[in-house]
């Protein structure tokens, strides 16, 4: 299997897991899909500054600038592959 089947795999099984991740996995999870799937983040950061949730987001798929498409696949199988264990 190649990593792009591999990682619609991933993609697939995020959404059967026994229990759900905390926040931190979440936001991991979220910005390596981000990265594997758009690439480098070119939006602006959110506006309102209460809105805490988009500000983690923005910063958590900020903080892999960089990171190859493919690294970032990888990583994301990797990771689903050890909350499925």
């Amino acid at each position: 299997m190649d990593l792009i089947q591999q990682f619609e795999q991933a993609v697939a099984d995020s959404k059967n897991l026994v229990s759900r991740p905390d926040n931190e996995t979440l936001l991991q999870l979220y910005s390596l899909y981000k990265q594997a799937t758009e690439g480098d983040l070119s939006a602006d950061p959110p506006s309102n500054p209460f809105d805490f949730v988009a500000k983690a987001k923005y910063q958590a798929w900020s903080s892999l600038k960089g990171k190859s498409k493919e690294e970032a696949m990888n990583e994301y199988v990797g990771l689903i592959s050890k909350l499925k264990n």
